[in-house]
């Protein structure tokens, strides 16, 4: 599902730890998904880039944070 505006990842550590996901491709690279495994019911896991390009976990946040 890759195009110009959109880039396949995979992720790294938390709650979706090695599935693949599409991400915008973007100047502030970052993504948050909705998951079960997120510490707050019903929240989103976020991940981004770190310094390699690999996409981390970073946090979770609840559903109306964002």
């Amino acid at each position: 599902m890759s195009d110009d505006t959109t880039t396949m990842v995979e992720l790294h550590g938390g709650p979706l730890d090695g599935q693949t996901v599409p991400v915008d491709i973007d100047d502030d690279p970052w993504t948050a998904i909705i998951s079960d495994g997120c510490a707050h019911p019903g929240g989103r896991s976020v991940y981004a880039p770190d310094s390699t390009g690999r996409w981390v976990w970073e946090r979770d946040v609840p559903w109306d944070a964002l």
